[in-house]
């Protein structure tokens, strides 16, 4: 019996990642990204320690705005602080804070669920 959940051909599938690079629906990207159901942005970011709310405006902004961002934070779990994500919250963005690898892995379920879910990486 096969349970694998099929996911329609138009999401945006994280393939694989590996260091300093993300391959989203066959297309590689050597960066941070932003991972949306429907499309993959290019995420201009400092890293873990830079990220202001500003750096999040491609979620907030977004239509329809996506239930939950997970944050991959690179190759381990990082914090984000109090003040960042109660900045986040009052645009009505809710985060999910993990390494990249386990958001990679959690998008994909999320989103063969039908879930309105974004991830925010950083690169491992």
């Amino acid at each position: 019996m096969d349970i694998t959940p099929i996911i329609p051909a138009d999401r945006q599938v994280i393939d694989t990642y590996g260091p300093g690079r993300f391959r989203v629906a066959n297309t590689l990207y050597e960066s941070a990204v932003i991972v949306f159901p429907d499309q993959t942005v290019i995420w201009d970011v400092p890293g873990l320690a830079g990220l202001t709310a500003d750096h999040f405006a491609p979620v907030a902004t977004a239509d329809p705005r996506p239930e939950i961002l997970l944050l991959g934070t690179g190759a381990r779990m990082g914090l984000l602080p109090s003040a960042l994500r109660r900045a986040l919250k009052e645009q009505g963005v809710v985060v999910d804070v993990m390494d990249s690898p386990a958001a990679c892995r959690t998008y994909n379920i999320l989103l063969a669920e039908g879930r309105r879910v974004a991830a925010a990486l950083l690169p491992v």
